[in-house]
């Protein structure tokens, strides 16, 4: 594939301790890919300062956009923000602790001769505490049997996508199962998904609000709202 642009895409949720070495490797990381690229940060509401703070990184540098959410969304709200708000030819999401290594996201990116999509999973067991993976485990079984969608890990923290796969789209969901109507959607319209493989980057800084159990409510709403609506199609 001849890449003509990128942007990356970070939703975000006070990160304040994380949020400008972030920026400051994905630039690093865009210009070896593309001269032609932005850094999208999605403010999913947050209370510490973080929006602020890319706001400030923003005005200095052009090719950071900061766009921000009024009322927090539980993640799902600010990935589609952030989606919608990028412009460029190839979009990749991950998260704002930056949990992918460089190198891992030039090797996947390698696969868009062949994928539209490119997602991630972890080689390893990401979580030691047991309820977070038995958690994961059954939303991933859930994934597979109600939607055919055979993927190893549906919410990685790395995601390539060709801007087709993007336009157009109508995400309703705002909860990480915005992942999988996604992923739903792509396949109901024909694009192909590819899956590559790495070891994800310990959290040090910060802390992951996706176990939270009004997250994790608002994720089986959604999953459970897009299945009936597929349904009345």
């Amino acid at each position: 594939m001849t890449l003509k642009s990128v942007s990356f895409v970070f939703p975000m949720f006070n990160e304040a301790d994380n949020i400008a070495e972030t920026i400051r490797r994905a630039t690093e990381l865009a210009v070896q890919i593309s001269s032609d690229y932005e850094i999208v940060v999605a403010d999913d509401a947050s209370t510490d300062g973080s929006g602020r703070l890319v706001d400030l990184m923003a005005l200095k540098d052009q090719h950071i956009k900061s766009v921000h959410l009024k009322v927090n969304s539980k993640f799902g709200g600010a990935l589609n923000t952030g989606l919608m708000a990028a412009t460029k030819d190839v979009v990749i999401y991950t998260d704002s602790d930056f949990p992918a290594k460089e190198q891992d996201i030039k090797k996947a990116m390698e696969f868009l001769d062949e994928a539209d999509i490119i997602t991630a999973y972890s080689l390893v067991i990401k979580d030691s505490k047991l309820r977070r993976i038995l958690m994961s485990k059954v939303y991933n079984l859930l994934v597979q049997s109600l939607f055919n969608l055979h993927l190893k890990d549906i919410n990685s923290g790395l995601k390539i996508y060709k801007r087709e796969v993007l336009n157009g789209l109508a995400l309703k969901s705002r909860s990480p199962f915005i992942d999988v109507e996604i992923f739903a959607e792509a396949v109901r319209r024909g694009f192909r998904i590819k899956q590559y493989g790495l070891i994800f980057e310990h959290r040090t800084k910060g802390s992951s609000t996706i176990s939270r159990m009004s997250v994790v409510a608002r994720t089986f709403f959604d999953m459970f709202s897009y299945r009936l609506g597929r349904k009345g199609q």
